[in-house]
């Protein structure tokens, strides 16, 4: 809880981390020596035809809503393809944000996938989804469901989550630790991963810029692609020069449906060039990379008092 000076008025508060400025923390850097790790997220998803939360590019499209439902599958049908390579010829690997229907509905995205050896984060069942609301038990189960899923079809379980729509019960961090999670791709409260508290396993927060995010800035504000792909840069050049003195973590989340489309698709490219342009001082990484890095720091001291 907080409480207010002036008035002696108490302000609610989360139990999830503590407040710790970026200054009071010691230097270091990533594996390699490298300053600055950068990962790439696309995400992957499934929608339902007709029911449930969707991404729209047109409102108010009257039922049965072909248009926006295209809109989304040129996504899984060539956007993702075509993402992925991009990054497997930039040598960016690749993570991905998955809703497991894609299992079912795309197979061969999730083959291509693999072959490239993309890192899989749980991102629930379909798009369509939603945390919010649901009951404890129901929510555990969705969350192992999904990481049952995963683990099925690749062989290992994983250990991120990001949830659809970024919905969260007050549950969620808890339930997330006791599954197997490890770590959680939805916040952006700091530059480092930060642990957060749960009632079992800490939690690592790994960086997640929200504005860095084609479907928030480019869908929900109207954010032109090469606009986008200046925020990319300037968010980099930035932190890069910030990172001289402690390793930070970059984001980058885009969508097949969106930064797939070839008019963004290239605006990105010209983005991701000017990153790779600077490989000796970037770890392009993935984020169970970066969650083993910080938690072997301790004993390791290639990253120093990250998060701390």
């Amino acid at each position: 809880m907080t409480t207010t000076a002036d008035t002696g008025a108490t302000l609610d508060s989360h139990d999830r981390y503590d407040y710790s400025p970026i200054t009071g923390r010691r230097g270091g850097t990533w594996p390699g020596g490298k300053k600055l790790a950068v990962y790439v997220a696309i995400g992957i998803e499934d929608y339902h035809f007709g029911a449930g939360q969707t991404e729209n590019l047109l409102e108010g499209v009257p039922a049965p809503d072909l248009v926006n439902t295209s809109w989304r599958d040129y996504g899984n049908r060539v956007g993702a393809f075509r993402l992925l390579d991009r990054l497997s010829r930039l040598d960016i690997p690749a993570t991905i944000l998955l809703n497991t229907a894609v299992y079912d509905t795309a197979p061969e995205l999730l083959a291509h996938a693999r072959s490239l050896g993309a890192e899989i984060v749980g991102h629930g069942v379909s798009n369509s989804d939603s945390l919010q609301g649901l009951a404890e038990a129901d929510e555990a189960d969705y969350l192992r469901g999904v990481s049952a899923r995963i683990e099925a079809e690749e062989g290992t379980a994983p250990l991120g989550w990001s949830s659809p729509w970024l919905t969260h019960t007050e549950s969620t961090v808890d339930l997330l630790g006791e599954g197997g999670y490890r770590y959680l791709l939805d916040l952006r409260l700091d530059d480092q991963p930060i642990w957060l508290t749960t009632r079992a396993e800490p939690l690592l927060a790994i960086p997640y810029a929200l504005e860095l995010n084609d479907s928030t800035s480019i869908i929900g504000r109207g954010v032109g692609a090469s606009e986008f792909a200046d925020m990319l840069i300037d968010e980099f050049d930035e932190l890069l020069d910030a990172a001289g003195d402690q390793p930070l973590v970059m984001s980058i989340v885009v969508h097949s449906f969106i930064s797939g489309v070839p008019f963004r698709l290239r605006q990105l490219t010209r983005a991701l060039e000017h990153l790779a342009a600077h490989r000796d001082d970037v770890w392009f990484t993935q984020p169970h990379d970066i969650y083993e890095a910080v938690r072997a720091h301790a004993t390791t001291e290639e990253v120093d008092h990250v998060g701390n």
